[in-house]
């Protein structure tokens, strides 16, 4: 279960009681944004932020709303076409970041004569391969072990909402009893969900009212900083307008 522990500063040393304590298989203790090993056994913060773990998972990183989204090999992540050239898609993860290079065959089945056409503007839901500060990012939208979508590929419909990137990280994580919005509105009106690593959330349902109050609902959550309380309130308010 993700908890926050303490808030550090860029260069804090991280005690060994903050780590987490590992309750399921995995042993290895996983470092995520914002921290560095320094060997033989020192973790020290580079940002500040809340230090967050995930027990479960023997996991550990400074959960932060502010910064930029930096693409980073496995994060799950929406792009936007910009266009199609050679054998590869231009997308756009966030406007401070280089283009990211989707080829045409990293689909589900693709070859050279089914390979998909999309349009400029069309949305993706893909994974990175390759990230970094400076570098041209590429992504995908198939597993490579197993060659299937698993759930990636063209978003079609919907609407996009911008959420920060520490929101991002919590519905992507599903830490309980942070999110609870999209329970209690998904208890009444159905709805489906897409969330981007890089901050933004792809949702679709069955009108636009739905749409709107879902997404919009996702975002006062984000920026008023809503606890269970404020969550609950907010969804009856939501529910009653729908």
């Amino acid at each position: 279960m993700a908890t926050s522990v303490t808030v550090v500063l860029p260069g804090d040393e991280v005690p060994k009681s903050s780590l987490p304590t590992p309750t399921g298989k995995k042993k290895t203790l996983t470092l995520g944004p914002g921290l560095r090993h320094i060997p033989p056994d020192t973790i020290t913060a580079t940002i500040a932020g809340a230090l967050t773990t995930d027990n479960k998972k023997n996991a550990i990183w400074i959960d932060t709303n502010s910064g930029r989204y930096i693409p980073t090999a496995g994060d799950l992540v929406i792009a936007t076409v910009q266009n199609s050239v050679a054998e590869n898609f231009n997308c756009l993860l966030t406007p401070n970041t280089p283009y990211a290079s989707l080829p045409h065959l990293a689909f589900e089945g693709a070859t050279r004569k089914t390979r998909p056409v999309l349009a400029p503007n069309s949305l993706v839901y893909a994974r990175v391969v390759s990230g970094g500060k400076h570098t041209s990012p590429e992504i995908t939208c198939v597993d490579p072990s197993t060659g299937k979508s698993e759930g990636l590929g063209p978003l079609k419909g919907g609407m996009i909402f911008k959420v920060s990137l520490g929101m991002a990280r919590r519905l992507l994580l599903k830490s309980k009893g942070e999110v609870i919005i999209l329970e209690l509105i998904g208890a009444k009106v159905g709805f489906e969900i897409t969330v981007g690593r890089n901050g933004i959330v792809h949702v679709d349902g069955a009108n636009v009212k739905t749409i709107l109050a879902v997404g919009k609902a996702l975002q006062e959550v984000d920026e008023q900083a809503l606890g269970e309380k404020g969550q609950k309130k907010l969804a009856e308010r939501v529910l009653k307008s729908l």
